[in-house]
């Protein structure tokens, strides 16, 4: 590997592979060479993707920062910052940050005005929406849901009007019962479980809520899981309806911010919203 002279100070956040180890960028890897300090959510399996791509740690700190050692880690982290040294932290896989324990280092960093930067690369949100066929054009990522029944309806239930594809986090003990929530509250939608992705054993099921708790009714799956659902279908909305509410918006606004306004809320194509407006303007 080429020679990589000193980078900057502050904190790098490194994303990691989620699977397949080449899925790591090259300045990632730069970052990883040359950082005065380096942190991970889980050190051993850091090391070993250090290994694979030939970068030794030499006699450079590896402070392990996860859930449990938080407090007491980061004074270290921020005492090295300070410092004007750099301090490079990746996730157990993926981007740091992303429901990760590195949040909160991240918080810190920028409220004692140290420079924060990113590596971007691998991220398994990311990844799951371009394997499970569901739309893209907007997305909620909501980590994992509450562990308890009841909680995680309660969680659902506010999500359910989210315009959006709901992206979750899910361990495979609690997926059929997470999906069969999912199907209580949300009601008929499309659904993906996507899992191991980028490893050997990947796999995607795309089918209705209630179709894929069936599926996992009878065992667990293994592996890290990703779960996405489809927003909910647009409600079949009456002209007379619409054309009340453009009334309304256009007391209020220009032709064009009406149109919009009226097409975000009830879901129809935003050049229809306009025509309609421009009719009941010059009805006026």
């Amino acid at each position: 590997m080429a020679e990589i002279g000193r980078i900057e100070g502050g904190l790098h956040l490194i994303a990691v592979p989620i699977g397949a180890a080449r899925d790591i960028t090259l300045r990632a890897l730069d970052v990883l060479t040359a950082a005065d300090v380096l942190a991970a959510e889980d050190t051993r399996a850091l090391r070993r993707l250090m290994d694979i791509h030939g970068i030794a740690l030499g006699d450079r700190p590896l402070i392990p920062y996860h859930d449990h050692n938080g407090p007491t880690a980061r004074p270290r982290l921020m005492a090295a910052l300070r410092q004007g040294k750099s301090v490079a932290y990746a996730s157990e896989a993926g981007t740091p940050l992303i429901a990760d324990p590195g949040f909160q280092l991240g918080v810190e960093v920028r409220a004692a005005g140290l420079p924060v930067r990113a590596a971007p690369g691998a991220s398994a949100v990311l990844a799951a929406l371009c394997v499970a066929g569901l739309p893209t054009d907007r997305f909620f990522f909501n980590g994992f849901l509450p562990p308890k029944s009841a909680a995680r309806k309660a969680a659902l239930r506010d999500l359910s009007t989210v315009p959006g594809t709901l992206i979750f986090y899910e361990s495979p003990k609690r997926l059929q019962a997470m999906l069969r929530d999912a199907a209580e509250v949300l009601g008929p939608r499309d659904a993906a479980v996507c899992r191991e992705l980028t490893k050997k054993f990947e796999e995607v099921r795309k089918a209705p809520l209630d179709a894929l708790a069936e599926s996992y009714a009878a065992n667990d799956p293994k592996g890290e899981i990703v779960v996405l659902i489809d927003r909910a279908a647009t409600q079949a909305i009456d002209e007379d309806t619409i054309r009340a509410a453009l009334r309304i918006a256009l007391r209020e606004g220009s032709l064009k911010s009406a149109a919009k306004d009226v097409s975000d809320s009830y879901g129809i194509a935003r050049n229809m919203a306009y025509q309609m407006a421009l009719a009941i303007k010059d009805e006026t």
